[in-house]
């Protein structure tokens, strides 16, 4: 069903809108993790490596207070009690073993502990962003199949610039959440860890240094709370910056002609200044909150000197065990602070994962059949509308009531004023768009009961604007397809007169050629558009103002190609340019959507209606013309003679023969 058919008009504006704004969405953190499912194992010995580096941090500042201090340069026996973790009896082996001094042996064993913690610390940064890396690119390939498979409805609504930076930059952040996490995992570990030691050593202290815990975690939420807003403008920039170089750069030749470029670099400063403004004010947050949490770790210190240097004197606790403290200070204060610090980069990310998956969740698809239609071999090529009602809006019906057959290899030209709606006739017979059942037909088959893939390889589609791949001139031919060899291409470019131009350029067919064809005329790409779809041999032919765009000698040419490739096949032409479909065998005249008039060329041109109108527009003067435009809209193209064009003999392009 269409939307003009019934089926309530879609809300594209919430595909752009600001989702929930969380910082932390476990549910969509959860999702995301199940493209590492298969990188499971890596995930695993990352998961250990930063267990393993958060014990040796923690073990390195007991070397120092425990070992050298307590134990080597100021001997306290009263601190035997304290957990050591066998540091001790360790070193004392070590120095047995060396015959070295025990101080000796001490530092060894902690420059020991740094390397290693500096060998699993890379090696869990190492994995993390191993199996991070390949779990995004499984994402980015799933998010743009999903694209791809996308209706035409879908890119008519949504903006292009917004769906790249889904592709692009909103993977990238998500790359910033898998090792962000990772990085948390890193200081959250040493934590505990450090909390557990502390709590062995001194509970009196561990209170003292306690005391700023909930100060740094009201910090965080306050800036939490202020910053979202902000964030969430900052994003909106980035957008508008992105669509706005999408939008210019795709239109860069107009701009030029138009001469719009200081206007266009004005608008974007705008934009750009506006971005600024926000990351600015992003930036000013993030140093203000990093400054906070700095001075509560320096407060924290401060209460250990105070309260643990009378504890000392007081022999209640070693000076090593103070010094410990001051060091696994820390390693409580970091972790909120890294929070604070990875705030931006959560709520960054976590929206844009949010983003991913509402395009991933995007439901909107072309209905395909449950039991599909199962087409012969070669078609016949009758083609037939019937009581056509359609709108790319419920109140805005582009086709009104359109009805009309096609016998097999007939050719049938439509023609009318510009928005009477001859491009949307071709966007359904191709099932761009959803629509009733029971309106279009082929071979007596409704249309919507065949996959839109074995549709589209049945009717083969020349549009205006023609599109060229990056790749080389062969593959713009055959689109890689395994089923069309070299000769085949070779074949339909010598039919439709493009093996001339083709072998001229320097590599001939397997020349290279840059992004859209710029390289190329707009007759040459033309032309690679009949070879494409020659070479793909289909039964129905659309052609859809296919020389709208080119000079009279190259649609001399065209046309001497269009004669051969239409031989056999019911066609439909759609031109302005009344020459191109006078050989056609019946003209079908569209007027705001209603079929007004149909008949061969002779007949519409007795009956002066409004075929007879459009084609004296091509031959009369300016002013005659604007009298005559009062009913049908403008004309396009200067008037050009009506000439008909032969190739020599010689010329000729021979007949396939697949046997060759």
């Amino acid at each position: 069903m269409s939307e003009a058919s019934g089926t309530p008009a879609r809300d594209y504006s919430a595909f752009d809108v600001e989702l929930t704004h969380q910082a932390l969405n476990v549910r969509l953190f959860i999702r995301l993790l199940g493209w590492m499912r298969p990188y499971r194992l890596t995930l695993l010995v990352s998961v250990a490596l930063v267990i393993v580096a958060a014990a040796t941090s923690v073990l390195m500042p007991v070397i120092i207070g425990r070992v050298i201090i307590d134990t080597v340069l100021l001997p306290n026996p009263s601190a035997s009690a304290l957990p050591d973790y066998g540091l001790t009896e360790a070193t004392r082996w070590l120095a047995d073993f060396l015959e070295a001094e025990t101080l000796t042996a001490a530092g060894l064993v902690y420059i020991a502990l740094v390397l290693g913690q500096v060998v699993f610390m890379f090696g869990h940064q190492l994995t993390l962003a191993s199996c991070s890396v390949r779990a995004l690119r499984d994402l980015r390939l799933d998010l743009f199949a999903s694209l791809e498979r996308k209706p035409i409805s879908f890119f008519d609504h949504v903006g292009v610039g917004r769906v790249m930076t889904r592709v692009s930059n909103d993977i990238e952040n998500l790359f910033q959440l898998l090792t962000g996490f990772g990085m948390l995992a890193g200081e959250f570990v040493p934590f505990f860890l450090a909390m557990f030691l502390m709590f062995h050593i001194s509970h009196e202290l561990t209170a003292v240094v306690a005391l700023v815990l909930p100060l740094a975690a009201v910090g965080t939420y306050v800036f939490r709370v202020a910053m979202r807003n902000i964030f969430r403008l900052v994003r909106n920039s980035v957008s508008a910056l992105n669509q706005y170089m999408q939008e210019d750069l795709s239109g860069i030749d107009v701009v030029q002609l138009s001469g719009r470029e200081a206007m266009n670099i004005e608008q974007y400063g705008v934009l750009n200044k506006e971005n600024r403004h926000q990351e600015y004010r992003a930036i000013n947050y993030e140093v203000v909150y990093d400054t906070f949490n700095t001075s509560l770790a320096s407060i924290a210190i401060a209460g250990i000197l105070w309260y643990g240097g009378g504890e000392v004197l007081q022999n209640e606790i070693s000076l090593g065990a103070m010094v410990l403290f001051t060091q696994l200070v820390n390693m409580m204060i970091m972790p909120i602070v890294a929070v604070g610090q990875q705030f931006n980069t959560l709520f960054r990310s976590m929206a844009s994962g949010e983003r991913i998956f509402q395009a991933l969740d995007w439901d909107e698809r072309l209905h395909e059949p449950t039991h599909p239609a199962e087409l012969p071999p070669r078609l016949e090529g009758a083609v037939e509308f019937r009581h056509v009602h359609f709108g790319y809006y419920d109140d805005d019906p582009v086709l009104k009531d359109v009805s009309f057959k096609i016998a097999p290899g007939e050719k049938l030209a439509i023609v009318g004023p510009t928005g009477s709606g001859k491009s949307t006739i071709v966007r359904l017979l191709i099932r761009f768009y959803d629509f009733d059942d029971g309106m279009i037909f082929l071979d007596g088959i409704d249309v919507n009961q065949i996959r839109s893939h074995d549709l589209r390889k049945r009717v083969g589609v020349v549009l205006q604007d023609f599109h060229i791949f990056s790749g080389t001139v062969r593959d713009n031919i055959t689109l890689n397809d395994p089923d069309i060899s070299d000769e085949r291409a070779q074949w339909a470019a010598r039919v439709v007169n493009a093996d001339r131009f083709i072998r001229e350029l320097p590599d001939g067919y397997h020349t290279e050629l840059t992004e859209r064809g710029k390289t190329l005329s707009h007759g040459q790409r033309q032309l690679l558009a009949f070879a494409r779809v020659l070479a793909a041999d289909p039964e129905i032919l659309v052609l859809d103002e296919a020389t709208a765009s080119i000079d009279t000698a190259t649609e001399l040419v065209i046309q001497d190609a269009l004669h051969k490739l239409t031989e056999g096949r019911s066609s439909i032409i759609i031109a302005h340019r009344l020459q191109t479909i006078r050989e056609c065998d019946r003209v079908l005249v569209l007027h705001h959507g209603v079929v007004e008039e149909t008949g061969t060329h002779d007949e519409l041109i007795a009956k002066q209606g409004i075929y007879y109108t459009l084609h004296e527009l091509q031959f009369q003067d300016g002013a005659v013309a604007a009298e005559l435009m009062g009913e049908t809209g403008e004309s396009e193209g200067a008037p050009t003679p009506n000439a008909r064009w032969r190739m020599d003999d010689d010329d000729e392009a021979e007949p396939f023969d697949p046997s060759d």
